[in-house]
């Protein structure tokens, strides 16, 4: 009998998020799964994990097919904890998301969902990340399902080239106007802190700002597909080698 695929799922908002619990649902019957995500959210962690603090796993609940597990630590722990100490053998496919909120341009660096697909990457298993550009709790994930279904299909069918994964992301809306392949869209956030005072007599800052998009007529981009209502798929390198400039070592060599 062949054996099923084996799929490990984390996530940067947390165990209990709406966007990773309505994944599993979507590919519960493609596969076994097994969900290793932080406890809480952890938004922004990018590629970090944890060298100063001890690291705690908990199951949280098993059913046929299906183990979801949380940890204390961050998404890349997360991936790093379930390869080594709950995963009965290596994952056919490792997918971050579905994030609650969109991932492309810079966002790709910041993200711990990203993190989870890097990670997984780096450990040369196919992996994708899913991210929908609705930041609310209760976002309607619905829409992707079919998405969904059919890039994890073709991905556990096919595979990912070696040392490339997949960020994918889902404009918010009903219905699509299909998929583009897109490059990442220069950009960068804008007026990131706002200063506050504390009645207690201190000052303090949160991080907001606004995302600025340096090229929004280029229609080959990620933001580009996303504001026009396409699901953009960019595939990202694990080598970030500057290519183009490294021909120019001639200059820079002794």
């Amino acid at each position: 009998m062949t054996e099923r695929p084996l799929i490990l799922i984390s996530n940067d908002d947390g165990y209990q998020a709406k966007g990773i619990m309505c994944l599993v649902d979507m590919l519960r019957d493609m596969a076994d799964i097994i969900v290793c995500a932080p406890d809480s959210a952890r938004s922004g962690f990018s590629c970090a994990f944890s060298a100063t603090i001890p690291l705690r796993l908990n199951l949280q609940k098993k059913s046929e097919g299906v183990e979801i597990w949380s940890c204390n630590g961050t998404p890349v722990d997360c991936v790093k904890m379930g390869l080594a100490n709950i995963c009965p053998r290596k994952p056919d496919m490792i997918i971050g998301g579905i994030n609650h909120g969109d991932n492309a341009s810079v966002n790709t660096h910041y993200s711990g969902t990203m993190g989870v697909t890097l990670e997984g990457c780096m450990k040369f298993i196919p992996s994708v990340a899913y991210s929908l550009c609705d930041y609310r709790g209760d976002a309607d994930f619905e829409p992707l399902r079919p998405y969904i279904r059919h890039f994890t299909e073709k991905v556990l069918r096919e595979g990912l080239p070696k040392g490339i994964c997949l960020n994918i992301n889902f404009p918010l809306a009903p219905t699509f106007l299909g998929v583009k392949m897109c490059r990442m869209a220069y950009g960068s956030w804008c007026n990131e802190t706002t200063q506050c005072h504390h009645p207690r007599g201190y000052d303090y800052w949160w991080m907001v700002g606004h995302y600025r998009n340096e090229e929004p007529e280029q229609e080959d981009t990620d933001r580009w597909a996303l504001d026009h209502g396409y699901v953009a798929i960019t595939p990202t390198h694990m080598d970030v080698t500057a290519y183009e400039f490294l021909k120019q070592k001639n200059d820079w060599e002794q």
